[in-house]
């Protein structure tokens, strides 16, 4: 089993924390796991890839994923901008921050999962920053990591009450997308 997952966000968003948050609680689920971010330009508001591969026998690329079975897109304004369907393989899911799927032009054989990602962070954290919320969706949709696991590492990744709030968020997210499958 070797699962690659695309995440497509904007600078300041937590792509990359959202990478490293999944590839650590599939590993305290027992998964061989590699998170890595890439970068255009580093500055807020840019697009922003990263990416996690997650298996059951060790992982020898360090390539980036170019053709995922997973998306995980944070910003929906990046349609347009960004080849977001570039090479997502066919039976694979696109897990898409939005409240408007109607408008997301999504390929044959790809399946996709809308999730009101901000407005739960809104609600849950008061931010606009839906990287947990959406890592809590994808976990809930596809069942490959555990809510106990990720909200292990949110709590580890960000402590205190700013973990709490989050990993509440993520069990809301993976709740209810666990619920829509």
């Amino acid at each position: 089993m070797l699962k690659e997952i695309r995440i497509h966000g904007r600078g300041g968003q937590g792509s990359v924390t959202a990478a490293e948050v999944l590839a650590k609680a599939a590993f305290r689920d027992g998964i061989i796991s590699q998170a890595f971010p890439a970068f255009g330009s580093e500055r807020m508001g840019a697009p922003v890839q990263a990416f996690v591969r997650l298996s059951d026998k060790p992982i020898r690329t360090r390539a980036v994923i170019a053709e995922p079975d997973y998306l995980i897109v944070q910003d929906p304004t990046l349609f347009g901008q960004v080849d977001i369907f570039g090479g997502i393989k066919k039976g694979g899911m696109a897990v898409v921050n939005t409240e408007k799927p109607e408008d997301v032009d999504v390929p044959d054989g790809v399946t996709l999962r809308p999730v009101p990602g901000t407005k739960i962070a809104m609600e849950v954290i008061g931010r606009p920053i839906p990287n947990m919320v959406m890592v809590g969706a994808f976990a809930g949709m596809t069942g490959l990591v555990s809510l106990e696991s990720i909200q292990e590492a949110v709590k580890e990744r960000f402590g205190g009450k700013v973990g709490e709030m989050n990993a509440e968020a993520v069990a809301k997210a993976y709740n209810a997308a666990k619920q829509e499958k």
